[in-house]
C-alpha cells in the first residue's frame, strides 16, 4: 500500500480548517476581552486556554495525518466501544457543569466526550454499512444501523444535553446517501411539521389539515392498492400524534424547553428571562450593519450582553464586529467546507470511506444549520456549537479529529 505524503492532502480543506479556527480565536479573544487587554495566551482567560486548544489541535492533526489509514476501519468498533464506555462513565465519574453532567474534570480544564462520540459513531457505522453482508435496503440491517446511532444519543439525553443528542439525525445523511427508503425521511419531517403546527394551531386544526390533504392524494388515485392503505396509516397516525403532542410538551420536556419553542413560535416574549440571550444576539448582529464596529470595538460585545457569547453565540460577535460581510465569509467558508467534503466523498472507491465522508458532512452540517439559526432567533437555543469556532477544547478537538480522519482517508484513495 503506498503511504500517503504531504501533497495527497486536501489542501483546500485544511486552508479553510485553518482559516476557521483562526478567526474563530479572534472572535473568542473579542468576546471574552476585559475591560483591559492581556496577553493572547492568559490561560486565565477564555481565549487563553483556546490559544492552546487550538496548538494542540495542530498536533493532534499531525498524529492523525501519521496514521495509516486502514487503522481508523480495522479498529472503529473499538474506538466506538471506548466512546460508550466513556459516555456510560460520565454517570459515575461526571461533573455537572451549568445544569449538565457531561464532563470529566481534569483540574481547571474539562472533557466533554460527546464531542469526541460523533467520530466514534461515524467510524462505526461507516465500517457496519460498508460490511460486505450489509444490505441497507433490508429491514434487520436497517435496525442495526439505527441501533448503532441510537445508544450514544441514548447516553448523552439523560445528562441531560438533548443538542449534542440531536446532532445524530445527521447520520441520515450517509445512510441515504447508501440507498435507504426514503419513507423514514417523510415520516420524520411529517412529524416533526404535524408536531410544530399543533403547538401553534391546535390539534383540531392540525386534524382537519391532515384530513383534507388525505382525501385529496386519496382521490388522486386512480385506484385501489397499497398506496392509499399507506395515506389512511399516515393519516390516522398524523392525528393521533396531534392529540398527544400537549402531553409529550408537558411532560418529557423541560421547563426551559417549552420556553424556548414558546419563543420561537412567537407564543411569548420573554427578553428579559429565558429568551434573553438571543435577543442580545439579534440586536449584536443588527447593530453591526454591512461592515460592522471593528474587531474588538463591538458594544454589545464588550458589555457582554450575551451571556457566554465565547461558545455558542460566538456568531454574534462575527455579526456585531465584522458586519454582514464577515458573516457572509463566516457563512462561505462553512458551505465552501461542505461542497468540498462532498466532491471528496463522491471520489472514494472505498465504500468505507465514503460512507465516513458523509457523516462528517451530514454533523458540520446540523452543527453549522442549528447553531447559526440559533444564534438569529429562527431556531430554539439547544446548545449546539459552532464547529472550529466556538470556545472549548473538547469540541474543537472531536471536530478536528472528525475532519482530518476524513482528509486522511481520501489521501489512501490513490492506492487502489
Amino acid at each position: 500500500m503506498a503511504r500517503s505524503n504531504g501533497a495527497s492532502f486536501d489542501w483546500i480543506s485544511i486552508l479553510i480548517y485553518l482559516a476557521l479556527i483562526l478567526f474563530g480565536w479572534a472572535n473568542i479573544y473579542s468576546a471574552s476581552l476585559g475591560s483591559t487587554s492581556g496577553s493572547f495566551f492568559d490561560l486565565e482567560q477564555p481565549y487563553g486556554k483556546q490559544a492552546l486548544f487550538v496548538g494542540l489541535s495542530i498536533f493532534l492533526v499531525i498524529i492523525i495525518l501519521s496514521i495509516e489509514a486502514k487503522f481508523y476501519q480495522r479498529f472503529s468498533s473499538i474506538i466506538y466501544l471506548v466512546s460508550l464506555l466513556s459516555l456510560a462513565g460520565l454517570f459515575v465519574f461526571g461533573k455537572t457543569i451549568s445544569g449538565a453532567t457531561s464532563w470529566y474534570s481534569f483540574g481547571s480544564f474539562g472533557l466533554q466526550p460527546s464531542e469526541f462520540a460523533k467520530f466514534a459513531t461515524a467510524l462505526a457505522l461507516a465500517k457496519y454499512l460498508s460490511d460486505i453482508q450489509t444490505n441497507i435496503k433490508r429491514l434487520d440491517h436497517q435496525v442495526k444501523a439505527f441501533i448503532i446511532i441510537a445508544i450514544p444519543a441514548i447516553l448523552i439525553v439523560p445528562q441531560p444535553d438533548p443538542g449534542s443528542a440531536l446532532v445524530y439525525a445527521a447520520f441520515f445523511f450517509p445512510l441515504y446517501r447508501e440507498g435507504l427508503s426514503g419513507f423514514y425521511l417523510i415520516t420524520g419531517l411529517s412529524a416533526v411539521a404535524v408536531f410544530i403546527l399543533t403547538l401553534i394551531i391546535g390539534p383540531i386544526w392540525v386534524s382537519v389539515v391532515v384530513a383534507v390533504i388525505a382525501l385529496v392524494m386519496f382521490f388522486l388515485k386512480s385506484r385501489k392498492g397499497p398506496g392509499k392503505i399507506l395515506i389512511s396509516v399516515f393519516a390516522i397516525i398524523s392525528i393521533a400524534l396531534s392529540f398527544s403532542v400537549n402531553y409529550i410538551f408537558e411532560n418529557v420536556f423541560e421547563q426551559r424547553h417549552r420556553d424556548r419553542f414558546n419563543i420561537v413560535l412567537g407564543k411569548e416574549v420573554d427578553s428579559r428571562g429565558i429568551g434573553y440571550n438571543t435577543n442580545q444576539s439579534e440586536i449584536a448582529i443588527g447593530s453591526g450593519g454591512w461592515f460592522g464596529k471593528g474587531w474588538t470595538e463591538g458594544t454589545q460585545t464588550k458589555g457582554h450582553f450575551v451571556p457566554e457569547q465565547h461558545t455558542d453565540y460566538i456568531f454574534s460577535t462575527v455579526g456585531e464586529e465584522w458586519g454582514f460581510l464577515g458573516s457572509a465569509m463566516v457563512v462561505f467558508l462553512f458551505v465552501g467546507l461542505l461542497l468540498r467534503l462532498i466532491v471528496l466523498a463522491e471520489r472514494q472507491r472505498d465504500q468505507f470511506y465514503r460512507i465516513y465522508g458523509y457523516s462528517v458532512i451530514g454533523i458540520l452540517f446540523i452543527h453549522f444549520l442549528v447553531n447559526i439559526g440559533m444564534v438569529i432567533g429562527i431556531f430554539p437555543t439547544v446548545g449546539i456549537p459552532l464547529p472550529f469556532f466556538s470556545y472549548g477544547g473538547s469540541g474543537l478537538w472531536g471536530f478536528t479529529i472528525l475532519l482530518f480522519i476524513f482528509i486522511k482517508l481520501d489521501s489512501d484513495r490513490l492506492s487502489y
